[in-house]
Formats: C-alpha cells, structure tokens, sequence
C-alpha cells in the first residue's frame, strides 16, 4: 500500500508540475505574441532633437507590419502646422519571409526652424483598405543647422579696386544657399565689420529677382537698384567681384553671369 500510495504521490507531483510548465509556456506565448506585432524604431524617443538628414533603423515584427515590394512603409515628418517636410520609405534590409525584417530608411527633411514635429511611420498596406492601416509616432524637436559662409568686401587702406577680404558669417542651412548668401551680402555690413574697416559698394535695398545654376554657371538677375546712381569704373568692378567672388566659394560654381531685369549687357556701366 506504502508503494502504491508514493507512486500516487510522485505521480499528482509530476502532473502539477507539468501543469505548471504548460501554463508558463503558454503565457510567454501569448506574451511573445504581443510583442512580435508591431514595429520598432531604433534610437528615437518622444522629446529628442532631430535633424536632417536622419538616418532611422527598425524592425518590424508581424501583425499589420509586414514586407511588401522591398518596403515595409514610410516615415513622415510633419510641422506643428501641419505641413510636410519629408518622407522617406522604408526599406527592407533582410529576408522579408522571415520575421523580424530589419529596415533602414533615409529621411531628407526641412530643417530651416525650431519646431515640434510629428515623426509619423505609416505600415505598408496594399491592399488599401482602412482597416488594415497601422501608425506609429512619436513627438520630436528639430533645431535649424547653422552653415559657415564667406561674404567679401572691400577694406579701408587697400586702393585695389577688385582686391577683396572675406568676412565670415553663420547662417541656416538651407537648400538653396547660394541664394541666402548673396542676400547675407546684400545686407550690407555689421557693426564690427564696420569698425574692422571693411566697406562694400553694393547700394542699399538691392533685391534679388532670380538665381539659377546650371552646369556651373550660376545666372543672377537683380532689380535695377543695383546699378542706380552707381559710377566710376572703380566702384562697378568692386561690385562685380563682390558678388562673383561671393558666389564662387561654391564648388558647384565656375562661373558667374550677372543681369539687371534680365539685361547683361549695358549694366553696371561706369
């Protein structure tokens, strides 16, 4: 009896302990099974400052996240006004049969002012049913990156007409610096540049009409204020190189092709 009711013993242990290990197994299933739906974004949180160009990486798990034609989505970046500054998609790095998919995706945005933007991931979803959209975003900072430029001007002391001296200035980075640097030019000077002896020949109020750059030739149309009341032949080739060599500090520029209300050849004339 003494061996049959021990064998009766040993056997109620064992099941409850195999009880026990199906009911564990059985919650980190369900428990592996949330975790594996869904997407997630490497090195980015709520409240971090981002800037341009942003380089994410991620996984995407199952669920409404899946591969599809070398995507598994896209990324936007959206101001606090609602408007879209870039978009980018993202773009499988592994086996897309197997799961998790690693992604990266490069994202260009516009990065010219503080702001609080969306940083919103959009899941592939070809079938283009509602129900089968999935989003993910996350509230983020962007600060507007400062570029180094160089502004030349003419200096007290030195008669050379077209010997300039180069100034340097921080402004936003921004696409289409080009145009920002000339207009950082056509500002004029500051007070401690003034005081260094620096001068420039460019009237006041100068405004830009156009600038375009093609094949390294950079074409640069202004209203007429440039060249009023402007004379001697001193004056009209400082104002030349000014703006020539201001330009050229671009490696995309070689050349340079100055115009008036469309007209370059009776301006700046002594």
């Amino acid at each position: 009896m003494t061996t049959k009711r021990n064998q009766l013993i040993i056997g109620i242990v064992l099941l409850l302990i195999a009880g026990i290990f199906f009911l564990m197994g059985s919650g980190f299933n369900n428990q592996e099974k949330v975790i594996s739906e869904g997407i997630e974004i490497y090195d980015i949180k709520d409240g971090q400052i981002i800037e341009s160009p942003l380089l994410i990486k991620g996984i995407v798990t199952g669920g409404k996240w899946t591969g599809f034609e070398g995507q598994v989505g896209r990324v936007e970046v959206v101001d606090s006004e609602g408007k879209l500054l870039g978009v980018a998609p993202l773009m499988m790095i592994s086996d897309f049969m197997k799961l998790p998919i690693s992604f990266e995706a490069n994202l260009v945005f516009d990065n010219s002012k503080e702001d609080y933007v969306s940083l919103v991931f959009y899941n592939e979803n070809p079938s283009g049913i509602m129900g089968n959209s999935e989003m993910k975003s996350f509230l983020v900072k962007t600060l507007p990156r400062e570029s180094v430029i160089k502004l030349y001007f003419s200096k007290q002391g030195d008669n050379s007409c077209t010997n300039l001296y180069s100034t340097e200035r921080e402004i936003v980075k921004v696409e289409g610096i080009a145009k920002s640097t000339i207009e950082e030019l056509l500002k004029g000077l500051t007070a401690e540049e003034k005081e260094a002896g620096y001068f420039t020949s460019i009237n006041e109020g100068v405004k830009i009409n156009s600038l375009t750059i093609v094949d390294g030739t950079a074409k640069i149309d202004f209203d007429g204020t440039l060249e009023k009341s402007v004379g001697g032949s001193c004056r009209v080739a400082a104002i030349r190189q000014q703006i020539t060599q201001t330009l050229m500090q671009f490696s995309s520029i070689k050349k340079v092709i100055i115009s008036v209300d469309g007209r370059t050849e009776d301006i700046l004339q002594p």
